[in-house]
């Protein structure tokens, strides 16, 4: 392949990975095409991209990038995966897939996460945190978590405070009531009326 041809497919590559920092490299090398066919609509499903690419060209066109990492050391044919929410999806979803029998030689072979290369017994770990979504609800939860004790706290004793002078208050109209209605008759009593 002449130096033209291989710099065109590298700034190619370079403007189809523009914007991805973190991606994982897998293997697909003796992958029946029916099985692979399957296994890119399950990936294409969860909103991530899949592309076979040549090492070297694929290290030329992420050279100064965040994915440079994921190509150092990197020998025979590889595929590159990225997209999905964040990259624990990601790692989720390709260590699922690479556990599924009939995709048998796909595998995770490394990748990268913020800079940093992952070697392939890391993206199983990775895929056992929490994913973004998971992290915000327990951030949500954390930050809303002593606010709804407060307020629990604060309308506790208030509500309590609110319960027993509306007690008192129906005490006190209850017992107006029966001193207007023993006055009425007594009243009664004391008037005989007019005499017929």
């Amino acid at each position: 392949m002449s130096k033209y041809v291989k710099d065109l497919i590298s700034k190619e590559l370079r403007a189809r990975l523009d914007g991805v920092e973190d991606a994982l490299i897998v293997n697909l090398v003796g992958l029946p095409a029916n099985a692979s066919n399957r296994l890119r609509k399950e990936l294409s499903e969860k909103n991530i991209q899949v592309m076979v690419v040549k090492n070297s060209l694929a290290a030329r066109a992420a050279a100064g990038t965040t994915l440079a990492p994921a190509f150092e050391g990197l020998a025979g044919s590889a595929a590159i995966c990225w997209g999905a929410e964040d990259i624990v999806s990601l790692a989720k979803e390709i260590t699922r897939l690479a556990k599924d029998k009939q995709y048998a030689p796909f595998e995770p072979r490394g990748g990268v996460m913020g800079g940093e290369r992952l070697r392939a017994g890391q993206i199983e770990e990775v895929s056992k945190w929490p994913s973004r979504t998971e992290q915000l609800s327990l951030l949500v939860g954390q930050i809303l978590g002593p606010g709804s004790r407060l307020a629990a706290q604060l309308l506790g004793p208030g509500g309590a405070l609110a319960g027993q002078i509306a007690s008192r208050a129906e005490e006190e109209e209850s017992g107006e009531a029966a001193a207007e209605t023993s006055g009425e008759s007594a009243m009664q009593t004391a008037d005989p009326g007019p005499a017929a």
